[in-house]
């Protein structure tokens, strides 16, 4: 075993939710639970039990106890919290004070507030509005919003309401927005006249025009503000500021099933047309409160921030920090501008505790040589968590060595299909480079081969052999839940198949080594992508990589498409040197057949390599789905390389 990065001092532990919450297991139990891995084991062999447990600690509001913790176990379909009424935008209001609950940091610099109380008020106006529009429960509010204030504001209202509410951001192409809010007729529309990014205006009208007469079911657009656009000629506009002029001064939150939906998620769409994933209130903030409190170790005089659009489920994620009380920021801009150093100015500007990041970002600052410790106060940053892709070993060593060498550094995993993590930070364990810290508290999470056989210290399929609060409550339009079935529960019947290639360590870590669906398999040898970016990522000549399978000659050969850094040429040299780094690093079957020099990698609107949509165009197949991509004219220059 290698020496751990970091580990908490004995001070650092004795103050956390995380111990607290042991002890209070310990005295209720009769146990004698002295660490994580055995609050772990006690967590996933006592599931109803530990569910409730989370429940009492995180203090649920509810005008109805639950009658039982869980009732069929059977999965897909475990009934959970029965007969409790409770309503989500009522736990996350909870904080009635004046502490900062909304800071929204534009990359322009201008900064604006909202405390506890502003933001029940606001969301109090707003929800009035949306009464008097004919919303009700179960009708569908839908965003199209960046991620500023206002979208907070009307998550709230709708949810509050009992409404679903599914958002997406801005910089989704027309398609890319018909795909979603398409298949779910909502009633409401709610958007912004337009974005900044990178110090240039986007419109976003035309696309709400279009977005309008397409679907028939929306009645009407409440629209936001930034452009000053003019909207007085729209026929089913309401502006913002009319939306919240009245008298309303308190919410009535509707009283729900632990089951009601709240969120419509959506998968990446990049092999067809999304599929509409629907989480319940319970479960969502069950887990949510679990994940901040427990994992996080977030507290309410905390500060918590995560990088993200309002098109991806770690906005809903962040959002539920306000269940802690902490304030949350906000962050609606390019990450890079006016420079890189714009998010580590917001962190000490606003005292951050918890920063949310991408190993993507993270090796940007890396390689312009910027050393954040020196450049600016973190003197309050607790913990770096960090999603979207696998950290290298090189990110967590330059993390403690350039950013600071006392905190948490939590690497995490999960997805929109869990609208949460499988494996993320422990407050009270050691970090070790390249591995995320743990699995999820009351996540029953394995390694299993083909056969179905769980392993450690092997690669093999991620799977959860036990329900889970947060699993999805059904697909929009799937009635006898078969693509629900298919997307999770087709390989191994009544055990969720999450599609990630993952090891478990000795010492109850997880490495992750990227998509099931995108493994490489030359010479019959699994290979995870993961593993080969790790190294190649890690070189000063290469500023990207994506790496695919290729049908060859009765096998699979591997192909490595990498963005140069500037000023650098692939010459063969260089691909020998490629070459025997992977090969000394990994093993010779992890070394590409043909390494190719791209413009750039093709990523989903969250960020992630798309290598599935790579792998078709290299075979000749169509991509279904180019507007599910952030940069969809990257794949114009694959389908014209001739391997």
């Amino acid at each position: 075993m290698t020496n751990p990065l970091w580990t908490p001092s004995s001070e650092r532990v004795a103050a956390s939710n995380l111990t607290a919450f042991m002890a209070r297991v310990n005295g209720r139990h009769g146990t004698a639970l002295h660490d994580y891995d055995a609050l772990y084991d006690w967590s996933v062999d006592h599931i109803a039990p530990f569910w409730q447990e989370v429940w009492d600690y995180a203090d649920v509001v509810c005008s109805v106890p639950p009658t039982q913790v869980l009732g069929d176990p059977s999965m897909p379909g475990a009934e959970w919290f029965t007969g409790t009424r409770l309503n989500f935008a009522e736990n996350l209001l909870r904080h009635r004070d004046d502490r900062p609950a909304l800071v929204e940091f534009h990359e322009s610099g201008t900064v604006r507030r909202l405390t506890h109380n502003e933001l029940y008020l606001q969301a109090a106006k707003l929800a009035h509005t949306l009464r008097a529009l004919g919303i009700g429960v179960g009708d569908r509010v839908a965003a199209f919003m960046p991620n500023r204030i206002e979208s907070v504001i009307g998550m709230l209202a709708a949810t509050s309401i009992g409404a679903i509410w599914s958002s997406c951001s801005p910089d989704f192409g027309i398609r890319g927005v018909m795909d979603r809010f398409g298949q779910i007729t909502p009633k409401v529309l709610i958007s912004y006249d337009g974005y900044t990014y990178g110090g240039k205006p986007f419109s976003s009208m035309d696309r709400v025009r279009e977005v309008v007469a397409a679907i028939s079911s929306i009645e009407k657009v409440i629209v936001v503000p930034i452009l000053g656009i003019d909207i007085s000629d729209e026929p089913k506009a309401i502006p913002w500021t009319a939306a919240v002029d009245n008298d309303a001064e308190t919410l009535h939150f509707e009283q729900l099933p632990f089951d009601h939906p709240l969120y419509i998620m959506y998968s990446s769409g990049t092999t067809g047309v999304p599929k509409c994933i629907v989480h319940g209130a319970g479960g969502t903030l069950l887990q949510h409160a679990k994940e901040l409190l427990l994992h996080c170790d977030l507290k309410p005089d905390d500060a918590l921030f995560y990088f993200t659009t309002c098109g991806w489920m770690m906005w809903n994620w962040l959002v539920s920090g306000l269940y802690v009380g902490s304030s949350v920021v906000l962050f609606d801009g390019s990450p890079a501008h006016p420079d890189i150093g714009v998010l580590w100015r917001m962190a000490e500007q606003e005292g951050v505790t918890h920063f949310g990041t991408s190993p993507k970002f993270l090796s940007v600052c890396k390689r312009t040589g910027m050393v954040p410790r020196d450049e600016f106060d973190l003197s309050r940053l607790r913990a770096v968590m960090s999603t979207g892709s696998p950290l290298s070993v090189e990110l967590f060593e330059w993390v403690y060595a350039d950013v600071k060498a006392d905190l948490q550094l939590a690497s995490i995993c999960g997805g929109t299909d869990i609208i949460s993590c499988f494996m993320l930070g422990s407050p009270i364990s050691p970090v070790y480079a390249g591995e995320i810290q743990k699995r999820g508290l009351g996540m029953k999470v394995e390694a299993w081969t083909i056969e179905g056989a769980s392993v450690v210290g092997e690669k093999a399929e991620l799977v959860c052999t036990a329900p889970f609060v947060s699993m999805p409550i059904y697909f929009w339009n799937d009635p006898e839940n078969t693509k629900y079935h298919n997307a999770y529960f087709d390989v191994f019947e009544g055990i969720w198949r999450h599609g990630d290639f993952i090891e478990i360590t000795p010492h109850g870590g997880v490495i992750v080594y990227g998509r099931s669906d995108a493994t490489l398999n030359p010479g019959g040898v699994r290979i995870g992508t993961a593993e080969i970016y790790r190294q190649v990522e890690a070189m000063d000549e290469i500023g990207d990589a994506i790496v695919v399978g290729q049908r060859w000659r009765d096998d699979t050969r591997v192909i490595l498409f990498v963005v140069l850094a500037p000023g650098i040429t692939l010459d063969q040299p260089l691909v020998s040197k490629i070459k025997t780094h992977i090969r000394k690093t990994c093993t010779p079957r992890h070394v590409p057949a043909i390494i190719q020099a791209v413009p750039a990698v093709p990523r989903t609107i969250s960020g992630k390599k798309v290598e599935i949509a790579v792998t078709r165009i290299i075979h000749g197949e169509a991509v279904a789905n180019r507007d599910a991509l952030a940069n969809p004219d990257a794949l114009d220059f694959y389908e014209n390389i001739t391997l």
